[in-house]
């Protein structure tokens, strides 16, 4: 049975717990706000249920608790850091201040980061970009989880990807997506709930398609759009993973295991607004653009059209005052964390059934 539990506690939770694992205040408290911040979204799949798995890579070693990178190449608008095996919010959270900085600067930066790990949601990132004024896209690649367009053995990772931009009174416009039919996250959290998948989202270890999580964790997860789906998340292991020096393809280690260096790499754009537009100009023309999508006639059974970013928003206004619904073995993994670390579980709200809407309006 899931609990349902306020989202402060829950956050005060995940940082003390790692800071107990010897990671600095600072960074405990960044990572404990990327989970909640992804449960608030409605995005379990990157919120709670990644806390044990972040740990146990910090007791392995696989991950350095304090993230000390090195510059490896600086050239102005163009800068290259080692991650040195850090923790990948840290460290992609470094990144996106450095590329505000010198897109202030410069107008456009690029920073790479390699040898990272798994950072959660990208478009927690770049929102805060969008927040200073750039318009921003981050790609990071993954461990594989797709077979090659005709394939039938995992080498592609789903190497998601997110681009934001300030929308002048509606806040900000986000795309945060994986390359596959889903990300691998919310497969993880269906096997949580005890839940089938919807067909179209894996096949197993034989390539047949199948709705049951376990199989399909142990199989392939689907691209999106056939042989698109695979064209672009190959492309963007080319500049996540190639062109930042890091790990590529079956080389890169997913956050799920416990040992192993991760090798993740990231990418990050960002362009500065005022170097290509009037601020209040642009705010002005992403505010016609909203206005004009939304107010397309809605298909039968659709009560609102939404512009990206937009559900996340309403789900995160809703979730902050009902609290944040945990599934009963996510709940098992944090009262383990919470006997070997000796801080309290949070105290749950309420313990009730996840209802069927609640399921619904969590984003694909």
């Amino acid at each position: 049975m899931p609990h349902t539990v306020a989202a402060v506690d829950l956050q005060r939770f995940a940082a003390a717990t790692t800071e107990a694992h010897g990671v600095p205040p600072e960074d405990a408290r960044l990572l404990a706000d990327t989970l909640v911040t992804a449960e608030l979204w409605g995005h379990p799949s990157h919120g709670m249920l990644r806390l044990p798995w972040y740990l146990a890579r910090i007791r392995s070693g696989a991950t350095a608790p304090t993230a000390v990178h090195r510059v490896v190449s600086d050239n102005g608008a163009v800068l290259v850091m080692d991650g040195r095996d850090g923790l990948g919010q840290v460290l992609a959270d470094r990144a996106t201040r450095l590329g505000i900085e010198r897109a202030w600067v410069h107008g456009i930066s690029a920073i790479a980061v390699r040898n990272s790990g798994h950072f959660g949601t990208a478009a927690y990132f770049t929102r805060k970009a969008a927040a200073a004024g750039c318009v921003a896209m981050l790609a990071t690649n993954a461990s594989p989880a797709m077979a090659p367009w005709g394939g039938r053995e995992k080498r592609v990772g789903t190497n998601p990807w997110s681009i934001a931009a300030p929308a002048g009174r509606y806040g900000t416009v986000v795309m945060d997506i994986a390359n596959t039919a889903v990300a691998r996250g919310k497969i993880y959290h269906a096997r949580e709930r005890g839940e089938p998948i919807p067909q179209g989202w894996a096949a197993d270890a034989d390539g047949v398609p199948t709705t049951d999580p376990r199989r399909a964790i142990e199989g392939l997860i689907l691209p999106m759009a056939g042989h698109k789906g695979y064209a672009i998340s190959f492309m963007f292991d080319v500049l996540a993973g190639v062109l930042t020096g890091s790990a590529f393809g079956s080389g890169v280690v997913g956050p799920y295991r416990p040992t192993g260096r991760s090798g993740v790499g990231h990418l990050l754009i960002c362009v500065d607004i005022r170097a290509m537009a009037d601020p209040d100009e642009f705010a002005r023309r992403m505010e016609d653009l909203v206005e004009e999508t939304k107010s397309t006639p809605t298909a039968p059974g659709t009560a609102e059209v939404f512009v990206p970013g937009e559900p996340e928003v309403r789900t995160a206004e809703r979730l902050r005052t009902e609290g944040i619904p945990v599934a009963a073995d996510t709940w098992a993994a944090l009262a383990a964390i919470a006997r070997t670390t000796g801080i309290p579980l949070p105290a749950p709200l309420t313990s009730t059934p996840l209802t069927s809407t609640t399921a619904q309006e969590l984003p694909a």
